[in-house]
Order: C-alpha cells, then sequence, then structure tokens
C-alpha cells in the first residue's frame, strides 16, 4: 500500500506539515534528510517565533516541532532522498536503494543561505556570523556591524540592520551595486552606512565571538584588518531544488512555483517553506505553509477519493 502523504525534507514547514497531517489521520511518513531542522539549527537565539518570550535554542526550538509531529504519528526516516518521479500515480521516492510509494506529497527542502566559505566564518556562525538581519539584528544594539554582498538582500539587510547598529559597513567585491537603484539610493544616502568598495573578505577573526574582518582590496591586493562585532553574509540563497528538476515548475531562480496556495506543477505534490519563499524566509511564515501544505493535500486527497 502507498502512503497517504510523504513529507520531503524538515524545518519549520515540513514538521508543521507532518503535525497538521497526522491530526488529519493521514499518518505521514517523512523523509527528514540528514542534516534535519532546516536552517534553525545553525541558529542559537530565536526570539521572534511566538509563544516563547524569553526566546528559545533554534535546535531546541525544531527539536520540540520534532516531538510534536511524532506524538500524532508521524513516522520519520533521517537520511536523504536521492530520487523521485512524479510522472504517474503513485508517486515514487527513493532512499539509496529503499522505494517509497505515495498518493500525495510535500516538499519542505528549504533553501540554503550562501556562504563566504572563508576561514573563521563556520567557526563563528551564530556568534557574530549571521545569513539573517531580521533574525539576528536585535542582539547587535549600538555594535558596528560589517553586511558582504551587493544585490537588493544586501541593501535590505544593511538597511535593516541600521535600527540596531551604530554603524553598518558594507563590503563588495565591485565599483558599483548590482542592487536596484533606489534600493542602493537607500543604501548610500543613510548617514549610517558606509561601503568598502572592490573588496572582499578573506577572513573572519575573532575567538569565541566576531572581533573582525581581513579585507583584501581586489585591485590593489592590499590587506587590511577591519574590526566590526558582526558579520551578515547576504550573497544569496540557493533553493534545495536539484532533485526536482525536470519533474516540476520551477522559477528561473529555482525555487519550486506554487499555484492557488501551496499546489505545484504536478497535482498532488505540494511545496512549502523556503523551497518557495525567497521573500520573507522566516521560521513562521514557513510553518504557517507547511500547515497550509497539509490541508491542501488532504483535501486533495478527500477530493481524490
Amino acid at each position: 500500500m502507498p502512503e497517504r502523504v510523504t513529507i520531503i525534507g524538515s524545518g519549520p514547514a515540513g514538521l508543521t506539515a507532518a503535525i497538521y497531517a497526522a491530526r488529519a489521520d493521514l499518518s505521514p511518513f517523512m523523509v527528514e534528510g540528514a542534516q534535519a531542522g532546516g536552517q534553525l539549527m545553525l541558529t542559537t537565539d530565536v526570539e521572534n517565533y511566538p509563544g516563547f518570550p524569553d526566546g528559545i535554542m533554534g535546535p531546541d526550538l525544531m527539536d520540540q516541532f520534532r516531538k510534536q509531529a511524532e506524538r500524532f504519528g508521524t513516522r520519520i526516516v533521517t537520511a536523504d532522498v536521492t530520487k523521485v518521479d512524479f510522472s504517474s500515480t503513485p508517486f515514487k521516492v527513493w532512499v539509496g536503494a529503499d522505494e517509497y510509494e505515495s498518493d500525495a506529497i510535500i516538499i519542505s527542502t528549504g533553501a540554503s543561505a550562501r556562504w563566504l566559505e572563508v576561514p573563521g566564518e563556520e567557526a563563528l556562525r551564530g556568534f557574530g556570523v549571521s545569513a539573517c538581519a531580521t533574525c539576528d539584528g536585535f542582539f547587535f544594539k549600538e555594535k558596528e556591524l560589517v553586511v558582504v554582498g551587493g544585490g537588493d538582500s544586501a541593501m535590505e539587510e544593511a538597511l535593516f540592520l541600521t535600527k540596531f547598529a551604530s554603524k553598518v559597513t558594507i563590503i563588495h567585491r565591485r565599483d558599483e551595486f548590482r542592487a536596484s537603484k533606489i534600493m542602493v539610493q537607500r543604501a548610500l544616502d543613510h548617514p549610517k552606512i558606509e561601503v568598502i568598495w572592490d573588496s572582499v573578505v578573506d577572513e573572519i577573526l575573532g575567538d569565541g565571538t566576531v572581533s573582525g574582518v581581513s579585507v583584501r582590496n581586489v585591485k590593489t591586493e592590499e590587506t587590511t584588518e577591519f574590526k566590526t562585532d558582526g558579520v551578515f553574509v547576504a550573497i544569496g540563497h540557493t533553493p534545495n531544488t536539484s532533485l526536482f528538476k525536470g519533474q516540476l515548475a520551477l522559477n528561473e531562480k529555482g525555487y519550486i512555483e506554487v499555484f492557488e496556495g501551496t499546489a505545484t506543477s504536478v497535482p498532488g505534490v505540494f511545496a512549502a517553506g523556503d523551497v518557495v519563499d525567497f521573500v520573507y524566509r522566516q521560521a513562521i511564515t514557513a510553518a504557517g505553509s507547511g500547515c497550509a501544505a497539509a490541508i491542501d493535500a488532504e483535501r486533495w486527497l478527500e477530493a481524490r477519493e
């Protein structure tokens, strides 16, 4: 017998979908991924998720999501899906050599922040290194910060951080930004924002927490140390959709296209969270879309039966 609903990926979207699907008596089966829990697993304090007035650690929040999903009967496999076939029903999902069939699919594989891949970055992630200003900006009141990037997301991050920081320095590898003109003008006009042009960050410095960055001018090759209390990497996100190329409609950025809620281009396949959302990218919006995907899947199954 095929599974009623298979959820590919975890994080707030997948686990919320699991909670709702399980409570709808759909006995969801989740392949959560080898690196389960999504981007919150890389986050220390989460203070903007409702219901936790004193904040909660990202991994602790995901652990509570997971326990709640399991409590209602979600079966979870900690592995990566290696192949899918959505060309006919029941849909097929492979985990290594193991093949599973399912009447409906919910995809919540998320997106991965692009990182600089420089020394110090990984060790200090969550300790002054972040890829989300709206998640972590609050912790840097009256601090001096660096934003790395030159697109709209970098401008948005820098402008948002001025609400808290005493100074924000954008470091960009070229001599002009690729962001939209209006965003560039807002950033350049802001009294708290300065720019270091034609430069890249070669290393993030600090013992336990960020204390500075090593900055190299790409034209002169001169390297200097620049003091900062935090580094926000804003060079974009990559949706985790390589598995679905040729199976589902993707937009020009590689995110899954959805129609009328969470439905994808294949009836019976639904998508939620950051694999769809390149605008908000918050735990709460991902959870909300996971809820919607489970309800959409339940209604689709009912109509089909």
